[in-house]
Formats: structure tokens, sequence, C-alpha cells
């Protein structure tokens, strides 16, 4: 793999799941706001949004269809580049409906199963990897792992050991979503895997906990230690992240002075983040971005406001 080593300038995939997103503002709203999202697409807008130099890409499969046509027409006018990104004439788009409490937490109803992300790096030759090649970061969540075939899902562990090997790093949140995965100790295993896979780590406290059944944020970040991981954040919502190296002093974060809406709170801190660190601020600039950030989007409706 030839990637590109300019300070500053690096090239990210984002790999995941575009979703075209109804959202309703309250019980009984019959003509909900039609947007597209998914946890990975949302980090990878804010990191372009905030990223100076360099270029990020979202890689993935879609149908042909008008709504795709239109997911790709928004990720482009996002300034994402989308030349990585799977045509699957068989297959439709992930949809999702989105409602909302008086205190911003959200509920979701989904239609996933037989999105065209479901048969991403799957071609008629087999298994390929070939839309990941060329970036100097890979950054992808749990949520990718668990929509990806088990046989497939394995093969992008497989490579990812030899993209590391070659000087590629990886980002990793590990989003836990229980109805994705047959089981909790199937998600535990695999994203145990993923963790030793993993140079910039983006847990959030809550999912870590559920999935591994912690109670402690001490505890927490001992295990994600023992997986090698120095670099990121264990995020804590309105608390404000922890520092994944032991030998960064945790910060103070103020937290939101509104919180109209959740919706990707924890996915913006990692574009804020990654930014940042990517650009070579330090990490305690990183985590003040990534909290920065995710404090800002929480105070308006969706998973993006205009850029600007």
């Amino acid at each position: 793999m030839t990637s590109t080593k300019t300070p500053g300038a690096p090239r990210v995939a984002c790999v995941g799941e575009a979703m075209i997103e109804l959202s309703f503002s309250g019980p009984g709203q019959a003509d909900p706001r039609i947007a597209y999202a998914g946890d990975t697409l949302n980090t990878a807008i804010y990191l372009r949004r905030a990223l100076r130099g360099g270029a990020v890409a979202y890689v993935t499969a879609m149908g042909t269809d008008p709504f795709s046509d239109a997911a790709l027409a928004f990720m482009a006018s996002e300034n994402l580049d989308v030349s990585r990104i799977a045509r699957d004439p068989e297959r439709l788009p992930g949809l999702y409906a989105i409602t909302t409490d008086a205190e911003g937490e959200r509920s979701f109803l989904y239609w996933r199963e037989t999105s065209a992300a479901r048969r991403m790096f799957q071609t008629a030759e087999g298994i390929s990897f070939a839309a990941l090649e060329g970036f100097d970061v890979i950054y992808l969540s749990a949520i990718t792992l668990a929509i990806l075939p088990e046989a497939v899902r394995g093969a992008l562990a497989d490579w990812l050991a030899e993209a590391r090997a070659r000087g590629v790093r990886v980002a990793f949140d590990s989003n836990w979503r229980p109805r994705l995965w047959p089981s909790a100790e199937a998600g535990r295993d695999w994203i145990a895997r993923f963790w030793r896979l993993t140079d910039i780590g983006l847990p959030s406290i809550d999912d870590e906990q559920a999935l591994f059944g912690e109670s402690d944020a001490a505890v927490t970040l001992a295990r994600l230690r023992t997986y090698g991981l120095r670099e990121g954040a264990l995020k804590r919502g309105a608390t404000g992240p922890l520092p994944l190296d032991p030998a960064i002093a945790p910060g103070s974060y103020a937290p939101a002075e509104t919180v109209v809406d959740t919706t990707a709170a924890g996915d913006s801190f990692n574009g804020g983040f990654l930014a940042a660190y990517l650009a070579g601020q330090g990490a305690q600039a990183a985590l003040s971005a990534g909290h920065e950030t995710a404090r800002e989007v929480v105070g308006f409706r969706g998973a993006f406001r205009e850029a600007g």
C-alpha cells in the first residue's frame, strides 16, 4: 500500500452504513424530515468539516435507487470523497425512524436487514478490500462490524492487521447495539478483537460498561489499556472525556448549556477529536475539540446543522 504521510494532511477512510433517516419532532407527527445519517457517516462529516487539508472518504455500499443517489449527493456536498462507494442494483439503503423526547433522548426503529451496506466488500470474485487501499487512517465502528457477515468481518480483521504493519492507523468506536449481534458474547469477542487492532480508540463509557459489565471508569480504562490502547478518549457524555493514555492528565469540561437532541453527540466528538489529533495538535487539544464539537451538536435538532 502507498499512503500519504504529509503532516496535517492525512487521507482518512470512514467505513460503515449510510442510512435514510426519518425524524419526528413529536408523537403523531405525520410529516417527518428526511435526511441521511449513520454513525460513521456522521463522524466523517464532522471530521471533514474540521480537518484542514487531507481528504476524507466514505466507504460503504449503496443501491442505484433515487434515495441512494440523493445520499451520495449529500455526502459529496459535504466534501466527502464518494468514489469508493460500491453500488448494488439489487439492494436499497437501510432506513430508520427517530423520535426525541423532551430531554433530548432518542428512540429508534430500524429497517436495515437487507441493506446494500451488508454486502460491502463482497464482489463476484470474492471478498475484496480494494476500496480501503491508499489511506493513512481507517475509521470504523462496531456497527460497521455488526452489519458484515462473519466471514467478511474476519477477513477485514486480517486485512487491517496487515495494513497496520504497513503503517496504516486504525481508529475504532465500539458503538454497541445489542440487536445487531447474535449475542452479547459474540459482540464482546469481536469488539475485543478489534480493540487489539486499534491505534486510536474512541469508546463510550455506557457502551463499554453495558457490554463488559463494569461500573467504574477506572476499571474500564484499565481493561482498554490491556488491549494496548494509549491513544484516544473514553467518552463520558456531559462529564467530558478521559484520555486513554495514563500519562495525560484528565481535563475539565463544561457541560452543554442546552440539550435539544443527543443525536450524533458521540459521532461528532469522534470527528472533532480526530481532526485535531490527526493535524498534530496533541491529545489535550483533541480531547477539548471533541468535547466542544459534541457540546455544540446537542444544542440543535438532528445529526447535522448547516455548515458555516
